[in-house]
């Protein structure tokens, strides 16, 4: 199994803030109030990239006076546009991961992963981390099952011995993330669950 010859080139964050259009349309005094250390994953897919750009470009400077990383999800071009700290690949574009990396090794890139196979995808392709989702239902995708606490944890014990970070998706919130709380990761991510923090 690959085990990381490195840290990720940035340190990873223990909480990720997850923004989006229909859920958190302005991310901005959400943002304004995570501690230092925490993360913001731009996604705001459904803008056109003009507007995704101002958007990162106002995350950028806001990310930077408070100490918080940002990564731009699904496009390199506006992550190096705006400055961003790196790039979150969804699980269906995973393959770009290894020639992302060869062109920009100072960037943070972790994807999203969904099954084994994902995470084990994730690993080849030297990714830092991966957001393992949906763990519990979540109205982002309605309807979609959650994998639950057993299955997520094996997930989590697989990407961990991948030498991969790890993070709990979907529905996680300060109810729902008590019950994963034994499970071996670097921490959570979540839209409406940190839009109070």
């Amino acid at each position: 199994m690959r085990k990381p010859s490195r840290p990720p080139p940035v340190p990873l964050p223990f909480v990720w803030l997850v923004t989006d259009a229909k859920r958190l349309p302005d991310p901005l005094p959400s943002v304004l109030r995570l501690p230092r250390g925490s993360g913001v994953l731009l996604r705001h897919y459904e803008w056109p990239f003009a507007r995704r750009l101002a958007l990162a470009r106002q995350l950028r400077v806001i990310c930077r006076e408070r100490g918080l990383v940002l990564l731009v999800a699904g496009d390199a071009h506006l992550a190096l546009a705006c400055g961003a700290d790196g790039l979150h690949l969804p699980q269906g574009l995973l393959a770009k991961a290894v020639g992302v990396k060869r062109r920009y090794p100072g960037w943070l890139v972790t994807a999203a992963a969904h099954d084994a196979a994902a995470i084990a995808q994730a690993a080849r392709n030297n990714v830092d981390a991966v957001l393992i989702s949906p763990v519990f239902a979540t109205a982002s995708h309605p309807g979609a099952t959650g994998l639950g606490v057993v299955r997520f944890a094996a997930l989590a014990v697989a990407a961990r011995r991948w030498g991969l970070g790890v993070y709990a998706l979907g529905g996680v919130d300060a109810a729902s993330s008590r019950r994963i709380a034994h499970v071996p990761k670097n921490g959570t991510a979540a839209i409406r669950g940190m839009a109070a923090v």
